[in-house]
């Protein structure tokens, strides 16, 4: 949960089940693509691994499939991505307003709509805020090596208390993930996202080259 004093979604143990490219789980971007107002942060597949991997932290990977963006904190849906619902769930042990696919506390998202510029509370604009958090925290440098080191997940510990710190406990005193589910989670994304990525990048050089014919000099020329 990012910026939280309440636990985490509780979640079973899950895989990095892959799914059609049109899930934002798979979503990366090619290396020619620039920031933009509307999109600061190029989506990597260092960073869509690293989002993933919140992803399950959280409880809200539901198999990579984009209703993981509307889950409210105790596993409820919010029916509009219009605004961050800022609605306080309670459960037996715990209340919070955590919600989306990073669990953002409406004081969170407050801090990521103001720094950002940004409107509603859609899967693209979620994505962009905790890649926003994560460069809070110092951390989007070492996320862009590709390796989840404890140190890094220590860093992300006090915005998510899923990750563990160095000392394998929640920075908030709460449920928290293991280091070493995180990093067999976050492995096996790195790798599919990034040849997801290569095969894209093939088809694109692949669909920029000029037909080659291989038929007669005269029923070539009648295809210039």
């Amino acid at each position: 949960m990012s910026g939280v004093l309440a636990t985490s979604l509780p979640s079973a143990p899950a895989r990095a089940s892959f799914l059609p490219p049109a899930t934002r789980s798979q979503l990366v971007h090619l290396p020619d693509v620039q920031p933009t107002r509307a999109i600061p942060y190029v989506i990597t597949p260092e960073r869509r691994a690293m989002l993933n991997t919140i992803r399950f932290a959280e409880g809200t990977w539901k198999g990579g499939f984009d209703v993981g963006y509307r889950v409210m904190f105790g596993g409820g849906l919010m029916s509009s991505l219009n605004r961050h619902p800022n609605r306080v769930i309670y459960s037996s042990r715990y209340a919070s307003a955590a919600a989306g696919a990073y669990q953002f506390m409406p004081f969170t998202w407050d801090l990521v709509r103001r720094s950002l510029g940004v409107t509603g509370f859609g899967p693209e604009v979620q994505d962009q805020g905790a890649l926003f958090l994560i460069q809070r925290r110092k951390a989007l440098g070492l996320t862009d090596t590709g390796n989840l080191s404890p140190y890094l997940a220590a860093k992300l510990a006090p915005e998510w208390a899923s990750f563990p710190t160095l000392a394998g406990r929640s920075f908030y005193g709460q449920p928290v993930k293991k280091y070493d589910r995180l990093l067999s989670f976050y492995n096996v994304n790195l790798v599919e996202l990034r040849r997801i990525r290569d095969e894209r990048r093939l088809e694109l050089s692949q669909a920029a080259k000029p037909a080659v014919c291989t038929g007669s000099r005269i029923a070539c020329a009648t295809q210039l």
